[in-house]
This record gives C-alpha cells, sequence and structure tokens, in this order.
C-alpha cells in the first residue's frame, strides 16, 4: 500500500499508541496538517499560541501521563522556538518527539526561506537529531525516533523532515515484531555489598530523585523506605515519590531544602541516591556534601555516576529489577530514634494568620489535596511550592528543574490538563514568569480547559531580586515590575475569571466561592516584594550552612 510520507508518519503514530497532538502549522508542514485533517476522529490536536509553550505542553503531557509528548512545528523560526522547550525536556529527561518541517531537499543549503539547520542546532539538547532525505526511510526513523525518546533514560528526539519528503509516496511496510531491549542487570554480588551496607548502616538517608517518577517506581521505594525504616529526602524533580504526609519524608534536599534534612543528608553514615543525578543545587560543595557517608547509585544511566559525587556504588540497570531484588535482601528495622533525631531539628515559623507564601499554599492545598497535578513555573514561587504543598504521587508535580526555565508552567499546565482531564490541575506562577506567556490564556480558554491559575504578585522577579539583596549589596537592577498589568481584566479579556487576595480572609472568601468551577480561573496573590524564599544555602556553600532568615 503506497502512503504519503505524511500519512506514513500518522500511521507509526497510531501504531506506537500516540493519539495527542501538540502543533503549529507552518508553509513547511502544510502537507503533514492536510493528511491529519482525515484523521481528526482518532487524533486529537491542539494549536498554542506559541511553539515554545506548544512544547512545554507536550513536555507536561509527557510527564503527568507517562505517554510521548509530540510536537509539530513548521521550518525556521517555528523550528527555533521549539529549542527551550526540548532542552527543558532533556534536562529533565521527558520523553518528546518533535517533528519539523524542513525546505525542499533542492532548496536545502541555498539560505532558502525559513531554512535552518534545525538538527545541528539541537543536538546537545536531544537524545538524537535526524534529517530524514527520503520518503522511503521516513517509516523505520519515525518508529525508531519513538523508541529513543521512551527506552532507557528518556528524553527528547527531533525529526526534521523536507516538504517533499511530507508529500511523495512510497510502500507502507508496517510494523516488524522485534526483540524487547533487555536492560542490563546488577550483579548478585554487587547487592549483596550495596544490602550488607543498608543492614548495619545507623543513620542511613534515601535520596529519591526524578528516575523513581520516570520509571514508576513510587510504590517500590515506599515499601523499601518502610521495610529498613529509612527517611527519604527528594531532589526536587522527586517529590511526590513518597507522600509528603508519610512519617519518613523529609521534603527536598539543597539549596532551599529545611533544617532537618540538609542535616539529616549532612550527617548521615550511608546515603542511598535512586534515581537522582547529583546536581550543583543539592550537593553545594561536593567535598563537604554527605562527607561521612558511603553513597549507593541506583540508577539507568552510568554517566550519572560520580558525575559530581566520588566513589559512588553504583548499582547501574532496571530500577525496577534493582529495588526488588534489593528489597528482599534487607533487613526489617527500626530507626525511628534517628528518625525522631533529624525531626527534633524542624523549625517552627510564627506566622499564624500572616497573608504569606507558606499560609496562602496551605489555604489553597485544603481545595486541592487529592487528584491534582501541579504546575509551576520558575522563581521563588516554585521553591515554596515544593517546600509546602503536600504532594502525594511523583505525577502530581510539573516543573521545571534542570534549565530552569521561566514560562515553562502554563504550556505544561496546559498538556498536562489535556492527559489528564478527570484531575484538577493547578498552575503556581509569579508576575516575571506569567508575563512572558501568558498569551497561552487564549489556548486554556479556547479549548475549555479549567485550569486553576495561582499568580503570586510581589511586582518583582523574585528570586533575582532576593539573590540581590542578600548577595550584590542590595543593588536592584532591572527586577522591578511595575503595578501596570491589571491580571482580572487580562484574564476576562480571554473569557476567564479573575480575582484578586490580599489577606487570609480574602482568599478565603475566594477559595470557597470558587470551589466545584469547572472552569479555568486566575486568583492573584498579592505577596510583599521583599518576602523571600528560605532556608537558602550560598552558591558552592555546603547544605549545612543555611541562612534561615533575614537577619
Amino acid at each position: 500500500m503506497k502512503l504519503s510520507g505524511s500519512q506514513i508518519i500518522l500511521r507509526v503514530l497510531r501504531e506506537k499508541g500516540v493519539d495527542t497532538l501538540f502543533g503549529y502549522p507552518g508553509g513547511a508542514v502544510i502537507p503533514f496538517f492536510d493528511a491529519l485533517y482525515d484523521e481528526l476522529d482518532y487524533f486529537k490536536v491542539y494549536r498554542p499560541a506559541h511553539e515554545q509553550n506548544g512544547v512545554h505542553a507536550a513536555d507536561g503531557f509527557a510527564r503527568s501521563t507517562g505517554k510521548l509528548g509530540v510536537f509539530i512545528a513548521t521550518s525556521g523560526p517555528g523550528a527555533t522556538n521549539t529549542i527551550t522547550g526540548i532542552a527543558n525536556a532533556y534536562m529533565d529527561s521527558v520523553p518528546l518527539l518533535v517533528i519539523s518541517g524542513q525546505v525542499a531537499n533542492a532548496l536545502i543549503g541555498k539560505d532558502s526561506f525559513q531554512e535552518v539547520d534545525i538538527t545541528g542546532m539541537t543536538l546537545s539538547v536531544t537524545k538524537h537529531s535526524y534529517l530524514v532525505r527520503s520518503t522511503e526511510e521516513l517509516e523505520d526513523v519515525i518508529r525508531e525516533a519513538v523508541d529513543v525518546a521512551m527506552k532507557g533514560r528518556p528524553g527528547p528526539v527531533l525529526v526534521d523532515i523536507p516538504k517533499d519528503v511530507f508529500v511523495k509516496t512510497c510502500e507502507y511496510k508496517g510494523a516488524i515484531v522485534g526483540k524487547e531491549d533487555i536492560m542490563p542487570s546488577v550483579s548478585e554480588d554487587d547487592l549483596e555489598l550495596a544490602a550488607a551496607l543498608i543492614n548495619s548502616a545507623k543513620r542511613p538517608v534515601i535520596y529519591a530523585g526524578g528516575g523513581v517518577r520516570i520509571s514508576k517506581n513510587d510504590e517500590l521505594l515506599l515499601r523499601f523506605a518502610e521495610k529498613s525504616d529509612i527517611p527519604v529526602c527528594n531532589s526536587f524533580m522527586g517529590l511526590g515519590t513518597i507522600p509528603r504526609s508519610h512519617r519518613l519524608s523529609l521534603g527536598f534536599v539543597g539549596m532551599h531544602g529545611s533544617m532537618e534534612t540538609n542535616m539529616a543528608v549532612t550527617n548521615c553514615d550511608l546515603l542511598i541516591a535512586i534515581g537522582a543525578r547529583f546536581s550543583d543545587r543539592v550537593i553545594g560543595s561536593p567535598d563537604k556534601f554527605a562527607p561521612g557517608a558511603k553513597i549507593i547509585h541506583i540508577d539507568v544511566d552510568f554517566t550519572e555516576v560520580d558525575k559530581n559525587t566520588y566513589e559512588s556504588i553504583p548499582l547501574i540497570g532496571e530500577m525496577k529489577d534493582t529495588l526488588k531484588r534489593l528489597l528482599d535482601k534487607t533487613e526489617k528495622k527500626d530507626r525511628s530514634v534517628c528518625l525522631d533525631e533529624i525531626m527534633s531539628r524542624k523549625q517552627k515559623n510564627n506566622i499564624e494568620g500572616q497573608f504569606v507564601p507558606e499560609n496562602i499554599l496551605k489555604e489553597i492545598n485544603k481545595y486541592y489535596d487529592t487528584d491534582t497535578v501541579v504546575a509551576t513555573d520558575v522563581g521563588q514561587h516554585q521553591m515554596w511550592t515544593g517546600q509546602y504543598w503536600n504532594f502525594n504521587k511523583s505525577n502530581e508535580f510539573i516543573t521545571s528543574g534542570g534549565l530552569g526555565t521561566m514560562g515553562f508552567g502554563i504550556g505544561a499546565a496546559i498538556g498536562a490538563k489535556v492527559g489528564n482531564p478527570d484531575k484538577k490541575t493547578v498552575l503556581i506562577t509569579g508576575d516575571g514568569s506569567f508575563r512572558m506567556n501568558c498569551e497561552e490564556l487564549v489556548t486554556i480558554s479556547k479549548y475549555k480547559l479549567p485550569v486553576k491559575i495561582v499568580l503570586f504578585n510581589n511586582n518583582a522577579l523574585g528570586m533575582v531580586r532576593q539573590w540581590q539583596r542578600m548577595f550584590s549589596n542590595a543593588r536592584y537592577s532591572e527586577t522591578h515590575n511595575p503595578d501596570d498589568v491589571d491580571y482580572q481584566k487580562l484574564a476576562e479579556a480571554y473569557g476567564i475569571k479573575g480575582f484578586r487576595a490580599e489577606t487570609m480572609e480574602e482568599l478565603q472568601e475566594v477559595l470557597c466561592d470558587t470551589d466545584g468551577l469547572n472552569e479555568p480561573i486566575l486568583l492573584e496573590c498579592k505577596v510583599d516584594r521583599d518576602c523571600s524564599v528560605y532556608p537558602i544555602v550560598p552558591p558552592g556553600r555546603p547544605i549545612d550552612e543555611l541562612i534561615m532568615n533575614d537577619r
């Protein structure tokens, strides 16, 4: 059976179980969207206001569902607009397929209209980039690209397709059933060594990262922690892999980790890292991170071992297999005395009744406590969310970790809601991030997505301002946002209800009034410009050197 290149792409995507697409049409991809027109009974298609946000939407869809996120862009600026979204997904190991249109084969290399070398541009931020020069190779390339994006450590893949390749026809071969890739397995000797260290440790701590979420091993992590009674701290990307309300959950560790969490890691004698990459925001000064501890590193990617730490004991293989086998070898323990010692360091704040981020988030959390996906942008509000929101499952938290992309949140929230129509979706953002990509309110309105937007407005680029105050002698250069936007009117311009709260009483009233509304809303919370994120560990310092407040 002969099919056009466009039809072949759609046929392979159907074969792979993809039924949701994000995309923005343009000249080079007109043939693809023309073929898609005939298959709208199967494919659901969402068009953003801007390609970057469309890739973030595909990203949020993938993170919250575990499925492949797909975005289609045209050539030239359409393709270049995807790069930030691709880089963001690469840093956080998100499975994406980005299909970009390219000028026709005959025009490549001639500085043609809307021609860019997008494969060259994205080589460093993709698992693989393809330029498909013939329709005959397209079927195999798309099939391989999906597998590369999804298997092993997930990540983004880009396939660049000249316009004539979309149009020309060739014979469609169909899927060939082959062998499944077999992941390497950890040796018995290495598991025995790791189990012996765990069983003999006096003050062990588990450090669980985003790899636990990606591999869907939350339940195994919990069973492992409970059997050996080991407290669990998270990387920021790992929040939710253990319910935050669990007695063994310490929250996240590192630059903005709590006193008890950072001290637990600093004083531990064994650190069991599971699907975590030891980023600089977690470890601070590498030589003084968990200085008295042996480190067991469980991961699927050998390149992460000892990248930022030294002399780890690597257990590299499929995580489910590794955890199951390790669980069988570890002894049941009661380490409640150790846990009590850790929790004795917990700090208390005297902020009752004050309109501050901790109280705001805890109050909102009461209304969105179960079956809720929370997306954030990047900045102070992101850290406050990580500190104070009680995440119960790992796919409830969608945030930009490795790249720290301001403007990520609204696209990600759109994708999360598309992928989880039966779950509540909350976007927590700040005025700086929201100004970057608020045009996507039109997408929320167009598709009637009941996303609840909580906007922390301090009229500043809050995190940068905080750093300027702390580390640059309070020289506030270009971090003030004038109070020149009426966010309620902005929301209403898109047919979205807008609210404002400046006290806890006003917040409670708005939450009560909007509870149960199956439509998008924007809730602006006016907070003090100098409200800061604490604790904070100054860059490059050991994580036990926390600054707890402004004094």
